[in-house]
């Protein structure tokens, strides 16, 4: 297909459909892909978002079942995040949950000068959100094993914080920041507190010996937690859950042409095929299921450290969750993997991430070595 104006005359499926082949074929397999958060999604998943694949939340009086699916999504999370009737709504990822929770947290604290303490770690879409919002970000460093250091971050709080991030499931290094003390900050100076979960709120409940971070801590406001990532559903598929449903009502504008007549939401058009793919895999797989897919990546996880370790590449921290890092320079031909800006090499231990193809790249990574 030649790159020109659109045509008068329409194409052939066939011709359609070799063009759109061809560019997915530039596309790079997941199973060599070991830096993404995300994975290819659930069975389950992909037939239900195709069931729901014309459904727009951003008017749900025309799509009630898709609809009572997100309330069913928010209650599930809610639950998995102990606080069942916690307030949410499915949103596009962290980054849009992120930003919400933000807004939340400064139309709840009107100041002058309002600012974010978050950690180094913390994910860019807070830098996007800061600069939006008009806050200033004050970025907390990390400790030796890269967690939020809790002792200067408290040094950074005064009368304009509006709100305190702590992230569970670090992007780089797959920590989780302490976030029973930041609680317990939060309660004793009145601030905000969000709790970052994109990644890990799907990992952290599943563990053998969880680590307290949901809403069993009376500090923590809100939750951000995307099903699209150690929840296999499709992309996208995000959610924040707040403590209070009434802080939404803090974001409502009036939607006078639409069947409900004011929306808290960032978006406005919103697919509810992913909400439905959310939903399908938490149903499907149940708790039982859902802890066995995180036992196996983080079994995985530990058995890479181990055989990266055994040929020469010690681990840069032993992880939290299903990411592991390695002073490491290269890895071999044909797999993409991401560097840290500490400089360590960066594998995230995914569902497509198996035992085959982790001693596929440690057989790999000893041929490079020899």
């Amino acid at each position: 297909m030649q790159r020109e104006e659109m045509r008068d005359a329409g194409c052939s499926e066939e011709e359609l459909f070799s063009f759109l082949s061809s560019k997915r074929q530039d596309d790079l397999c997941y199973r060599r892909i070991l830096s993404s958060m995300c994975t290819p999604p659930h069975p389950v998943a992909v037939r239900a978002h195709m069931i729901f694949i014309e459904t727009n939340l951003g008017d749900p009086g025309l799509f009630p079942g898709t609809s009572a699916l997100e309330d069913l999504l928010v209650e599930r999370l809610g639950t998995l995040m102990h606080l069942p009737d916690a307030g949410g709504y499915a949103t596009s990822g962290g980054t849009e949950s992120n930003i919400q929770a933000l807004r939340i947290a400064k139309k709840l604290k009107p100041v002058d000068s309002p600012n974010v303490v978050m950690p180094a770690s913390g994910h860019f879409s807070f830098t996007k959100a800061c600069d939006m919002l008009g806050v200033e970000a004050r970025t907390v460093p990390l400790d030796p094993e890269f967690r939020m250091n809790v002792e200067m971050a408290e040094d950074l709080i005064d009368a304009n914080t509006v709100a305190l991030v702590g992230v569970v499931g670090t992007t780089e290094y797959g920590m989780i920041d302490p976030i029973a003390r930041l609680s317990e900050i939060a309660l004793d100076r009145d601030i905000f507190l969000h709790v970052d979960a994109a990644f890990g709120g799907m990992v952290a409940p599943f563990l053998d010996r969880p680590i307290p971070f949901d809403f069993r801590l009376p500090g923590v406001s809100s939750i951000s937690v995307d099903p699209h990532k150690m929840g296999m559903s499709t992309i996208p598929a995000g959610c924040i859950l707040v403590r209070d449903p009434e802080w939404f009502s803090r974001l409502s504008v009036d939607t006078p042409y639409l069947t409900v007549k004011r929306e808290f939401t960032l978006a406005g058009t919103r697919p509810g095929a992913p909400v439905a793919a959310a939903v399908a895999v938490l149903e499907y797989m149940g708790r039982d299921g859902m802890k066995a897919v995180v036992s196996g990546c983080m079994e995985n996880c530990r058995r890479l450290i181990e055989g990266m370790e055994t040929l020469g590449c010690p681990r840069a921290v032993t992880p939290d969750v299903n990411v592991a890092t390695f002073r490491c320079e290269r890895a071999p031909p044909g797999w993409r993997v991401s560097m840290t800006r500490q400089g360590h090499m960066r594998i995230v231990c995914m569902p497509h991430v198996t035992r085959d193809v982790v001693e596929e790249f440690l057989a790999d990574v000893c041929d490079m070595n020899a």
